[in-house]
């Protein structure tokens, strides 16, 4: 009997303890509210072992789960021996300050080798590019960013994409409407951004001027906005679907952290990121929570919700991992990002 089972895509995104599934996380996988995979560097080993893994996952339901990774470069690199080195993004900035052309075509080279070299071994989305404003304020998004100015974010994270998308990766633009303000670190207290709207509107930016395929709030209050952390809250969903058009995946940051406390427990916590119109939560490194997630969570069915989360699927066959070794665009994209590698 085929142990596939046929699920539209639940709410929910979760992670897994090693390189190999238990047969308890299998169970879990195959749950009606799960939809996701996030993986984790706990999760890699090979590139042949992190393909094993995903054919497995993917294996496990019709439609295919959804696979994610943070993979963006430098610090927020899961996958690194076997893999490409990629560099910050703020070494992209740095060339735009020098090349403009030079940087935007390292961009999208760069964007081209970090979406083929995932795709190659199953993952089907990273959760990339980051376009957060260096305001020099914030160490924990600090050298992720690509710049500070919002003109430069765009130009370099569109090129990006374009690359991603050549590989056949969708996009998901982080974390809105703006982290790189505060100097708070959200994955261990809740910061509080004291600006009026007036004064965000350069974080609003790239927001504005890039097609995105799915976007991930921040796990950061907007004081003089809302009292609510941006992915609770409903003032900034809207601003994003209303305001800015978006009509692609919103993804809860992860709701384990502790810039999600605002919301209570896990169950509280998945019910106000999914009334305020989240498509899909993240909860991570947090087995138990999954599992009284899992048991006592019962959002109602959305179907489209279901579909916008399977439109991040690749639509084009999974590249072939020797047959890169080949392409010239990948060989000019692993030179670009060589050279800006520190």
């Amino acid at each position: 009997m085929s142990t596939i089972r046929q699920l539209a895509p639940g709410p929910l995104m979760i992670d897994v303890a090693g390189c190999s599934l238990s047969e308890l996380e299998r169970e879990r996988l195959r749950h009606p509210l799960v939809g996701g995979l996030i993986l984790f560097a706990r999760n890699y080993e090979s590139p042949q072992q992190l393909a094993q893994l995903t054919a497995e996952v993917h294996s496990l339901r019709s439609p295919a789960l959804l696979i994610g990774i943070d993979h963006e470069g430098g610090r927020v690199q899961r996958c690194r021996s076997g893999f490409s080195r990629l560099p910050p993004m703020r070494r992209l900035g740095e060339l735009w300050d020098r090349q403009p052309d030079a940087a935007r075509l390292a961009a999208r080279r760069i964007g081209y080798v970090l979406a083929a070299e995932l795709r190659a071994c199953g993952v089907d989305l990273s959760f990339t590019p980051c376009l957060d404003l260096d305001w020099g304020r914030s160490a924990v998004i600090g050298d992720r960013a690509f710049h500070g100015d919002p003109l430069a974010v765009s130009e370099l994270a569109g090129a990006l994409i374009d690359g991603l998308q050549q590989a056949g990766m969708a996009a998901c633009g982080k974390h809105f409407p703006g982290h790189g303000w505060v100097a708070a670190d959200s994955h261990v207290e809740l910061p509080m951004d004291e600006r009026p709207l007036p004064e965000m509107a350069p974080d609003l930016e790239p927001y504005r001027r890039l097609r995105l395929d799915a976007v991930m709030p921040a796990h950061v209050i907007y004081r003089l906005l809302d009292a609510r952390p941006a992915g609770f809250s409903p003032f900034w969903i809207d601003i994003l679907r209303t305001q800015l058009g978006f009509e692609g995946v919103i993804f809860s940051d992860d709701l384990s952290m502790a810039g999600a406390s605002f919301a209570g427990g896990i169950v509280g916590r998945c019910t106000a990121a999914w009334q305020a119109g989240c498509d899909l939560l993240l909860v991570c490194n947090a087995p138990d929570a999954v599992g009284e997630v899992l048991a006592e969570w019962r959002p109602p069915a959305d179907q489209r919700r279901a579909r916008r989360v399977a439109r991040l699927l690749p639509s084009t066959a999974a590249l072939d991992r020797a047959a890169l070794q080949g392409d010239p665009d990948y060989l000019a994209g692993v030179a670009a990002a060589s050279s800006l590698v520190a």
